[in-house]
């Protein structure tokens, strides 16, 4: 048949298959972001065998200030290559307020590690994913969602489960007094950091360019937690480090901060602020994983319901986004 007696002909071809092809590239990008966000998980949870071999009595908020500057070094020339030009205040001042969060997690989980449990601190934290989500409708980048809600429940049962088993099978030692109010506002800032990024991008405030956001975003971190540090903390301890200190300081700034923040705000470009932190349930499951491998002796059923409860959440989240 002549296709000049059909002149839509081209069109109505076209038409099926752009939204096809917009389809696929989102699920695409959807899916890049859940296998990096698998990736922080790992890096992250690698993270703590790492910092616990620094020499005692090192200053950590100094420490952290050290490492947000030189992952920031890392990702300066990526920044360079994406910059269009000095940010404007309104996006400087986001920065702050990123900055600011970083800061109140960082400083929180340090000054209440003296006065807190590590079983409270790992039941707080737990909260973070669905802190995340309330404060995410409330700025208006999360949508009622609650098959979501269910899912990061369910991920928070698998967590709290591990540290149960951590604490061998015991909760005796959770309670809650000003040590852990404090570090409760610390989870509240770590959750309020990918949602004011989403909303940085929802308004056009920040840059679409992944690294973009977050080079400035650890300067502002850097600087608040190391005026912090310089505050409460005696910079002259920073002497005692060692060839080895040195060097897993730089292994924490470039994989447990440069790729970690850069893999969460490639993530934040795609997916809503519940379901990138939902990702921090997975941290102690790799911890345990390498508690297993340094001690098998402690492996045991009373990991398991964790374990799957985790694995299940983790494994329902990406079903979901994957669905159309």
């Amino acid at each position: 048949m002549n296709r000049s007696h059909h002149p839509h002909a081209t069109n109505i071809s076209l038409g099926n298959h752009m939204p096809e092809t917009r389809m696929s590239d989102s699920r695409g990008g959807t899916t890049r972001a859940h296998l990096g966000m698998l990736l922080w998980a790992l890096f992250v949870g690698l993270s703590f065998p790492a910092v616990g071999l620094l020499t005692d009595g090192l200053p950590p908020l100094l420490l952290t200030a050290m490492r947000f500057s030189i992952a920031a070094l890392v990702l300066a020339p990526l920044a360079w290559s994406q910059s269009e030009g000095r940010p404007g205040w309104r996006t400087l001042l986001l920065y702050a307020a990123m900055g600011l969060c970083l800061a109140g997690f960082f400083g929180t989980m340090f000054w209440a590690a003296h006065r807190v449990s590590a079983l409270s601190m790992a039941t707080l934290f737990v909260s973070v994913p669905l802190l995340a989500y309330c404060l995410g409708r409330g700025l208006g980048v999360e949508q009622p969602a609650g098959r979501l809600l269910a899912i990061l429940a369910l991920g928070a049962s698998g967590a709290l489960g591990l540290a149960w088993a951590e604490n061998g099978g015991d909760f005796s030692g959770m309670q809650f007094g000003l040590g852990e109010l404090g570090f409760f506002f610390g989870c509240v800032a770590s959750a309020l950091y990918p949602v004011l990024s989403k909303w940085g991008l929802a308004n056009g405030t920040l840059p679409r360019q992944a690294g973009l956001r977050t080079f400035w975003s650890l300067i502002a971190g850097a600087l608040l937690i190391g005026l912090m540090g310089f505050i409460w903390e005696r910079p002259a301890s920073l002497l005692r480090m060692n060839l080895l200190d040195l060097l897993l300081v730089i292994y924490l700034g470039v994989f447990s901060s440069a790729m970690t923040f850069f893999l969460q705000q490639r993530a934040t470009s795609v997916l809503t602020p519940g379901a990138v932190t939902a990702y921090s349930y997975l941290v102690p499951f790799v911890s345990m994983l390498l508690l297993f491998f340094d001690q098998p002796a402690r492996m045991g059923v009373h990991w398991l319901p964790g374990s799957l409860l985790v694995v299940l959440a983790i494994g329902l989240l990406l079903r979901r986004d994957r669905q159309p």
